[in-house]
Parts: C-alpha cells; sequence; structure tokens
C-alpha cells in the first residue's frame, strides 16, 4: 500500500465558490489563477484523476485542498465560507470513494483565528478530518506570532498533524530584487517557497512549542525543504556563534540542542522523484518522520509524473525493505490515526 499524504483536490462546489470569489475581486491575476486550475481537470474530475491512481497499485491518498489558501483570496467572511464548503466537498469524497480516498485534511480561514479554530474543530469532529493544513506564513504573518499558538494547542489535544504548504504567491506577487516587480525564471517556486518552509520551520523550532507541546506533530512539504542538506550548517553555526556570546537570545528556555528541533518535524516525500535528496532528507530525519507524498496532480501529466518518479525514487532508496514501508504507509496510518 502507498498512502500519498500530500496530494492535492479542488472539490467541484468549492471550485465554482473559487472561481467566483477569484474572477471577482483579483481582475486579470485571477482569470490568470482561474486558468491553472481549469488545465489541471485531475484537481476535480474524479474519472480524469481515478484514470490516473489506478496505474499504481495499492495508491491510496489524504486529500489536502490545492491552492490559492483562502485567507489569500478571501476577506474574513468569505474565506470562512469558502473553507466549510472545501472542507464539505472532501469529507464528501472521502466518504463516497474510501477505495481511492483515505482521509482528508482541513483548510481554515486562517485570517479569523476564533473561526480558524471552529472550523478546525468541526471538521475533526463532525466530519471526520484527520489533520489541518496551513501555510508557511499567514498574511505575510510567521506562524509563531502569537495569535496562531491556539491551532497548535488544538492539534496537540487531537494529536493530530499540522501540514505545512509553503506560501504560494504568484510570480508577479513577489520580487526577488528591490527594484523589480516580479519573480523570474520560477525562482519563486523552485527557491523561495523551500525558503519560506525551511524560515516558518525555524521560526516554530525556536518559539518553544516543541517543549510545550513535545507530541505535536507537524509534516513540511518536499522533504523538510533546505534543512537536511544545510544540516550541519545549522548545527555548526550555532556552536560558534554561541562560542563568540552572538547566540539568539530566546525569551524561553530550551532543552535541546538547536538541531534536535527541527529533527521533531516530519518531511514528505515530494522532491519531484530525486533519491539523493530523499537519502538527504533520511540521513537527517530516519524513516519514521518521513511521509510518502506526491504534490499531485501539478504536473506537466496531470499528476502522473509526480506519481511515477515519486514512487520509483523511494523504491530506488538504499534501505531496508521494512523503512520504505514505514515511509509509504506505516507512518501515515500512525500519524492520521487511520482506520486501516
Amino acid at each position: 500500500m502507498k498512502i500519498d499524504i500530500f496530494p492535492h483536490i479542488i472539490p467541484v462546489r468549492y471550485k465554482d465558490a473559487l472561481l467566483k470569489k477569484m474572477m471577482s475581486k483579483k481582475g486579470p491575476q485571477g482569470r490568470r489563477e482561474v486558468d491553472k486550475i481549469e488545465t489541471l481537470p485531475s484537481l476535480f474530475d474524479m474519472d480524469v484523476r481515478f484514470r490516473i491512481m489506478d496505474k499504481y497499485e495499492g495508491l491510496l491518498q489524504v486529500l489536502t485542498l490545492g491552492a490559492p489558501a483562502v485567507e489569500d483570496i478571501a476577506t474574513p467572511k468569505d474565506a470562512i465560507e469558502l473553507a466549510r464548503i472545501a472542507n464539505d466537498g472532501m469529507a464528501e469524497l472521502v466518504t463516497k470513494y474510501p477505495d481511492k480516498f483515505v482521509a482528508a485534511v482541513a483548510c481554515l480561514p486562517m485570517n479569523d483565528m476564533d473561526a480558524a479554530l471552529k472550523e478546525a474543530e468541526r471538521a475533526i469532529t463532525k466530519l471526520g478530518l484527520r489533520g489541518v493544513q496551513i501555510s508557511s506564513d499567514i498574511n505575510g504573518k510567521p506562524l509563531d506570532s502569537p495569535e496562531f499558538a491556539p491551532l497548535f494547542e488544538k492539534m496537540a489535544y487531537y494529536d493530530l498533524p499540522i501540514l505545512i504548504h509553503p506560501e504560494t504567491k504568484a510570480p508577479d506577487e513577489v520580487s526577488d530584487y528591490p527594484n523589480e516587480t516580479e519573480s523570474k525564471y520560477l525562482i519563486h517556486v523552485n527557491f523561495r517557497w523551500p525558503y519560506r518552509t525551511t524560515l516558518a520551520m525555524t521560526r516554530l523550532a525556536f518559539s518553544g512549542i516543541f517543549e510545550k507541546y513535545p507530541t505535536l506533530k507537524i509534516i513540511t512539504h518536499h522533504c523538510g525543504a533546505m534543512v537536511p542538506f544545510f544540516s550541519e550548517r545549522i548545527r555548526v553555526n550555532f556552536l560558534t556563534f554561541e562560542k563568540f556570546g552572538a547566540s539568539p537570545k530566546l525569551g524561553h528556555r530550551l532543552t535541546k540542542r538547536p538541531i534536535d528541533y527541527y529533527r521533531m518535524f516530519y518531511a514528505d516525500t515530494a522532491t519531484n522523484g530525486s533519491t539523493p535528496a530523499l537519502m538527504c532528507g533520511y540521513a537527517f530525519f530516519g524513516a519514521g518522520h518521513m511521509l510518502f507524498g506526491t504534490d499531485f496532480p501539478y504536473d506537466a501529466q496531470l499528476g502522473d509524473i509526480f506519481l511515477r518518479q515519486g514512487i520509483a525514487a523511494i523504491e530506488q532508496m538504499d534501505i531496508p525493505n521494512s523503512e520504505k514501508k514505514k515511509i509509504f504507509e506505516e507512518n501515515a496510518r500512525e500519524l492520521f490515526r487511520l482506520p486501516l
């Protein structure tokens, strides 16, 4: 069995509400984002999606909502409505197609924290969703901002994971240099997104959140982003700066070495099929903190490339088969508490 814990979907009723909102609020940019969704029918057309999934024996998905995040395109009032429609839609799909979708995680209106907490509770207790997905920052605010702390407390209470997806701004919404108006050459996708995930991990690692909630489960996209590759740089730099009296000043006591907090995160395997990248992630996180994830269906073959290469990359890892099984299914069963 292969349980993909980070594929994306746009339920049909949510798609209709989302596209209406995007077209009315974002003008030409909204049209481009609408076109992007329409060119990926495997996001919303189950016949197309299943034709691709059926190529891979034993494949199941834990559904996560596709971009954009609702707080990025809607007012708090509208984001609440969109999140409810999205979560209802994902729950319906899990009920209708249990042989394809083993679970789903909730979308939250993160620009209204009271509403986000209520929606998380509704999604988990009423709809049976098995976690929540949030962005690496919320409308420019870091995840260690005090206003978001109640969500981490709630998810620690429910003992279900938080999935962090990098912020997904369009190239004309960000720039790489101060004198430019947009990001060029896919720099924002290839490098800004992993950096934003790394930034979120670092802010949370040193916020004391794992001291307060040591059983909290946070899953990072794209195999822990930059952290595994730069892990020794992180470790040595903290030792070096501490030696010279320049270690970061924290408002709370940390009981572990700095690098050990990064190891408390979980990482998916969405590296677009790179076995060397997965071996780097494995060397840092270990098989117990890695889960099969693909980023389906955002590739040129409607998700088939990410599935084919993602599965092959794990199968080609030079690790015991028992650890591959952990990555493919056992860790997902445990973290999402799946009834399989």
